[in-house]
């Protein structure tokens, strides 16, 4: 076994090292997405408009009537937490403001913002403590490709349903000035930067086994040879 094929054995492959990159950008774009509140915006312009922007967990309103009052005595301003216990009314309009379609989103988000967050971990401990020369390093790509894989595939679940049925009528006033902002753009980059990754440690995977098979056959050979 000469030193060329040992050093070779313990480098990182191209793949593995862009997608580094990918998951850190991944969890940053989907953990920004996931805490702020620009899923659905009204258009500023709108000087009448009773949304001004809504999130997963976060709404906010300029004046918005309580749809269980059908006298509009009740309205609701500025920015709660959807589980807000302390603004009066709040708490009977959590069906209105939680449909099945955001229950969905904000579950299948939550798993993929879980995933990002401990393939993120995994994938610093990946570049900062293990080499390909580890026993288990095989392992931690394979389980960091799955994990990736299963976030992503969540992710993409939940802006496809948001996309389905945020803006649709019967649901917020307005619906024809409301759009899509920034936060649901981030997350729609973020579960694709995801999935990349996810592709990019597959491959990796998979360098890294055929490695492991040549560095045992060139073993095999020298021992032969000996």
């Amino acid at each position: 076994m000469n030193k060329f094929t040992e050093n070779k054995q313990k480098k990182r492959s191209l793949a593995g090292n862009v997608g580094i990159f990918f998951v850190l950008a991944a969890f940053i774009l989907v953990a920004v997405s996931f805490a702020t509140p620009s899923w659905l915006v009204s258009d500023y312009r709108i000087t009448g408009a009773k949304l001004n922007r809504l999130g997963l967990w976060t709404h906010c309103f300029r004046s918005l009537p309580d749809p269980n009052d059908l006298h509009h005595r009740r309205f609701f301003v500025g920015c709660r937490w959807i589980y807000d216990p302390f603004t009066t009314g709040y708490d009977e309009i959590r069906g209105f403001l939680v449909p099945s379609f955001m229950v969905a989103t904000q579950f299948f988000f939550t798993i993929c913002f879980i995933t990002t967050l401990i393939g993120a971990i995994i994938t610093l401990v990946y570049f900062l403590c293990c080499g390909p020369d580890m026993k288990q390093y095989l392992m931690l790509i394979r389980i960091n490709s799955w994990l990736l894989l299963a976030g992503g595939i969540c992710g993409a679940i939940a802006v496809i349903v948001f996309a389905s049925c945020a803006n649709r009528k019967r649901w917020m006033p307005g619906h024809d000035n409301n759009f899509f902002g920034w936060s649901f753009a981030l997350a729609c980059i973020g579960v694709a930067i995801t999935l990349v990754a996810s592709t990019l440690f597959f491959v990796d995977g998979h360098i890294q086994k055929k490695k492991k098979q040549r560095f045992k056959e060139s073993q095999m050979q020298f021992e032969l040879e000996r």
